[in-house]
């Protein structure tokens, strides 16, 4: 499975990504070896995720996600059941 995902980080700000291991990359963040842009903002939360069966489809998803302004990712999270 193949994840699109968005994490809240310490300082209020989002970032999204992609994975095929969402426990393992969160984990990764938290621990400073995730992306460039979190390792400053730790700890960060899961907030949003969503499943696809092929890598491009999550990929295609993310940069999507990345288009939208802060409002609209704010409005995917405050409807995910995390």
């Amino acid at each position: 499975m193949n994840y699109t995902y968005m994490v809240q980080c310490a300082d209020g700000s989002l970032y999204c990504g992609w994975t095929n291991r969402l426990t393992e990359r969160v984990a990764a963040h938290n621990s400073g070896k995730g992306a460039k842009y979190t390792r400053s903002r730790r700890p960060v939360e899961l907030v949003y995720y969503e499943e696809f069966e092929t890598r491009e489809e999550a990929m295609r998803r993310e940069a999507e996600i990345k288009r939208m302004s802060r409002a609209e990712k704010l409005s995917l999270t405050a409807g995910s059941s995390i």
